[in-house]
């Protein structure tokens, strides 16, 4: 009997190398609302993974409001440019693992029109089984919501879910959710891999996962 019954996964710097583009298009926001942007990188970095608008928040709910549809013009003008590339080899190893009957989805902090211009420009939407969207739950990982309206969907409860991702955010929810999770080696991400706990997993590519879920040797 397998392990798990499903796999989801972050989007962001887990299947797509958007990190840059992230982080490009919050300087671009403050620049186009105050002219400049004094924020750094490592700040921005903090927040990657979680709703937009916990990142402007310190500026209160109006201005919050201006930034994130400022973000928004810029980020969505990149999507549909096509700015943003799978990491290599995760078609192909998403592509072997439905192969195997092993159910798929997406699990994102991200609007779904942002997160499903790049998937439907990539071509790998038939893929996935599920998806779940910022819109979708009233709170965002960390909260485990977001990993409960994904087992739901899958017919399954939380326990039943392995959860790959890359950022501490992903790995509090799927702890939060009593979830199973993975970290990407290639994360961009300041994660404490030596915190992670005995029930997280690094893998080196998406071709670990059947072995995570059938609990084979990696």
């Amino acid at each position: 009997m397998s392990r798990f019954d499903a796999v989801f996964y972050d989007f962001d710097g887990t299947l797509a190398d958007s990190i840059p583009i992230i982080l490009k298009c919050f300087h671009l926001a403050y620049e186009s609302v105050f002219g400049h942007c004094e924020r750094t990188d490592d700040d921005f970095m903090r927040f990657i993974g979680r709703p937009l608008e916990e990142t402007f928040a310190m500026h209160g709910e109006e201005m919050m409001k201006t930034l994130t549809e400022a973000y928004l013009e810029h980020n969505e003008k990149m999507l549909r440019e096509d700015a943003i590339d799978l990491f290599e080899g995760v078609e192909e190893d998403l592509r072997y693992i439905k192969s195997l009957g092993i159910k798929q989805g997406i699990l994102t902090s991200k609007r779904r029109n942002s997160c499903m211009t790049t998937v439907d420009l990539k071509g790998i939407g038939d893929i996935f089984d599920a998806f779940v969207f910022k819109e979708d739950t009233l709170l965002h990982k960390p909260d485990p919501e977001p990993l409960e309206a994904a087992a739901r969907m899958m017919g399954t409860v939380p326990s039943r879910i392995l959860y790959v991702g890359d950022a501490l955010p992903d790995l509090l929810c799927a702890r939060n959710a009593g979830a199973g999770f993975a970290l990407v080696d290639w994360t961009k991400m300041p994660v404490d891999r030596e915190s992670l706990g005995e029930n997280c997993r690094v893998i080196r590519s998406f071709k670990d996962i059947p072995c995570i879920i059938n609990e084979w040797e990696l």
